[in-house]
């Protein structure tokens, strides 16, 4: 897709901000015009725009997607968006650990047992934690405690919520990074602990690489929009 626009820049709009390319506000898939409450969120898009080249690379701007699925998405129904987020803490990657070998174990512990614990202050209630995967049934008020502090956010903070707890596989994780609890390297190497194992033991491939740093792409760019959003 060539480059269609010369300058990208974010400006305000009646109700938020926009971001205009050559003056004229950008819309989402949907053709809805793109309209944000945060200055900071509007900056954050318009240079992802300006940072395009001759040949812009759409599937690369995830701010944008996060953006577009805010609008034409999770706007339409938040609380549907609510539910969906808050049913990862239900089968937590936290919460289920390994049995063997002793090492992997210890990594796990070392790294998830102070996010349970910062979960259980923050929250007031305890997860279960289980070994292999046999489901665990989590406390019912935990559950509510945290769709109710979620139910509080807007669509473009859940889309980036919904994108860091998917490609981290936690909730509780998720919630760190929203506040501020962990930074999103840390927050990926904590949740990638069982791959790294398994990555020093039998190797990597090239392809699995570049999935991975796709992935990782797209996580700390959500990371980076609930910091623009605290």
């Amino acid at each position: 897709m060539k480059r269609f626009y010369k300058k990208a820049v974010a400006m305000p709009a009646e109700g938020g901000f926009c971001v205009a390319l050559d003056g004229k506000p950008i819309r989402t898939p949907g053709g809805v015009t793109v309209l944000m409450p945060h200055r900071a969120l509007a900056n954050a898009l318009a240079a992802e725009w300006e940072a395009q080249a001759d040949e812009m690379k759409p599937a690369l701007m995830e701010i944008n997607q996060l953006v577009n699925s805010a609008i034409d998405r999770i706007a339409v129904n938040p609380a549907a968006m609510v539910e969906e987020i808050a049913a990862y803490a239900g089968s937590d990657l936290l919460c289920y650990r390994a049995e063997a070998p002793a090492e992997l174990c210890t990594r796990q512990q070392e790294a998830w047992d102070p996010l349970l614990d910062w979960a259980e202050t923050r929250f007031g209630v305890r997860f279960a934690v289980t070994t292999g995967i046999i489901p665990v049934s989590q406390d019912a008020l935990a559950l509510q405690r945290i769709k109710a502090v979620i139910g509080q956010d807007d669509p473009f903070q859940l889309s980036a919520l919904r994108a860091v707890a998917g490609l981290g596989g936690s909730l509780i994780l998720a919630m760190a990074v929203r506040e501020a609890r962990l930074d999103a390297a840390t927050a990926w190497r904590i949740a990638h602990i069982d791959e790294d194992w398994q990555r020093e033991k039998w190797g990597e491939d090239s392809e699995a690489e570049a999935s991975r740093a796709n992935a990782y792409r797209v996580f700390a760019s959500a990371a980076h929009v609930l910091a623009l959003l605290r």
